[in-house]
């Protein structure tokens, strides 16, 4: 079976093979939403699996929230949890294939779980669903894996040099407020879409 593909990852989520899941929003990007003013920019969470994300922003006040992945087994998670969240906000669909404009988009896992082959197509994209000057922030891992992914790693200088055609790299630092288990693991980023 195809390691990015739906049936993959749906076999995880039926299966309960979700090591990668904390369970709730991550400190580092809970810390960032907090500092958001404006809660009229609509914000994608790609390959979000359970949401935890979705639904902070969500119950923040963000209402231009739109959740895509393409495993029905986590949306239905997702729906479970958060009855309330607007269905025509829930996206199942490839991220490849999604159309649409956003002024941020949050990673978080969903980059890991994407081959190294592939990794240019998300770069450009991010870049594609992007509004001119918007923003792709999130965590990513610091390392590399001694092992075949999912997850894949990387380091910084390999991100900077994925990014760099598309993006200003505004920040890529260690996390210095990941879980415990990710301490010292976690690069949190901030990328800007180059104009033109």
């Amino acid at each position: 079976m195809e390691k990015f593909s739906s049936s993959y990852w749906n076999e995880h989520y039926l299966q309960d093979r979700t090591g990668w899941d904390i369970g709730y929003i991550s400190t580092p990007i809970k810390e960032y939403i907090d500092q958001l003013d404006d809660r009229q920019i609509r914000i994608l969470v790609p390959g979000a699996g359970n949401a935890y994300e979705v639904e902070y922003l969500f119950i923040q006040g963000f209402n231009n929230v739109f959740l895509l992945d393409f495993s029905e087994k986590s949306i239905l998670n997702f729906m479970e949890r958060c009855p309330e969240f607007p269905a025509e906000q829930i996206v199942l669909q490839d991220f490849f294939e999604h159309h649409g404009k956003y002024d941020l988009i949050l990673e978080q896992t969903f980059f890991s779980s994407i081959p190294l082959q592939k990794r240019h197509l998300y770069a450009e994209k991010m870049a594609d669903l992007l509004n001119p000057s918007g923003k792709v922030t999130g965590l990513l891992f610091g390392q590399e894996f001694p092992f075949e992914g999912p997850p894949y790693g990387g380091t910084e200088k390999q991100y900077k040099r994925l990014f760099s055609k598309q993006f200003e790299v505004v920040v890529m630092n260690t996390a210095n407020n990941s879980i415990k288990p990710r301490q010292g693991n976690e690069l949190f980023f901030i990328l800007r879409k180059k104009r033109g």
